[in-house]
């Protein structure tokens, strides 16, 4: 007889996150509650981090705030794919660096990726949300993707960047923003933009998100982060699955 829970079990069990990654079971426990909460329980999907690596993002990477997201999106993706692993993009003027995060090769990773990078430029959407979907397709999967992508402001070419999310929107990709940095400045107004592009006018289904982390994003409870990451992703994979972009 087949066992009901197993349709709403993570997709790795919390055994074998103590076995790989102890440090992140709290991680993995606080990712729980926000997953129920918006009936996403037992839901598979591939997560990808898209790391801000302009000139301006220097502290975050220095004060740790940049690997503990890191960490909560590892985490995060232990409910949601089996496979251990966290594709990541840094980005600045140019996409820097496109690889991953496992559980078992979780610590200290940032600093060590970011040891072997060149200058810290400006900020390219487009060029990062390029290797993302280049790295969907050649992967073969058709599974729905979360895009957890992080920056501190605003893109160089506005224009290229929302032509690539609108073009993205035919793909199984919901992307999430989040912002770190000063809420009273203007330099996410052009992510609230995004968040809000017109639907069917713009792209056939509303593809994306953001929300705003401050200026210490290791502040946000491990709780309130997660209910934000996901909070817009079952409505996208609804919507998706209706359009067939997600089958």
């Amino acid at each position: 007889m087949a066992d009901p829970s197993a349709a709403t079990r993570p997709a790795i069990s919390l055994r074998k996150i103590e076995e790989t990654a102890p440090a992140l079971v709290s991680l993995y426990k606080s990712a729980s509650a926000p997953l129920t909460k918006h009936g996403m329980s037992g839901e598979r999907a591939a997560v990808y981090l898209v790391l801000d690596y302009s000139g301006s993002m220097k502290e975050y990477y220095k004060d740790g705030s940049v690997q503990a997201l890191a960490d909560r999106v590892l985490g995060l993706s232990a409910h949601l794919d089996d496979d251990g692993c966290v594709p990541v993009v840094f980005f600045s003027t140019d996409v820097d660096a496109v690889t991953d995060i496992t559980l078992d090769n979780h610590r200290g990773r940032v600093d060590a990726i970011v040891a072997g990078l060149g200058h810290m430029g400006k900020t390219s959407y487009h060029l990062a949300m390029d290797a993302v979907i280049d790295h969907y397709i050649d992967s073969g999967s058709t599974a729905p993707a979360l895009v957890v992508f992080q920056t501190d402001g605003g893109p160089i070419s506005k224009h290229a960047a929302e032509r690539y999310l609108c073009k993205a929107a035919k793909l199984p990709l919901f992307w999430q923003f989040i912002g770190f940095g000063n809420k009273r400045s203007t330099q996410f107004d052009f992510l609230h933009k995004l968040d809000e592009l017109a639907v069917p006018a713009k792209r056939p289904i509303d593809n994306a998100g953001f929300f705003h982390a401050g200026p210490d994003p290791r502040k946000v409870p491990d709780a309130e982060l997660y209910d934000r990451l996901v909070a817009e992703f079952p409505r996208w994979l609804a919507a998706a699955r209706a359009q067939r972009i997600v089958e």
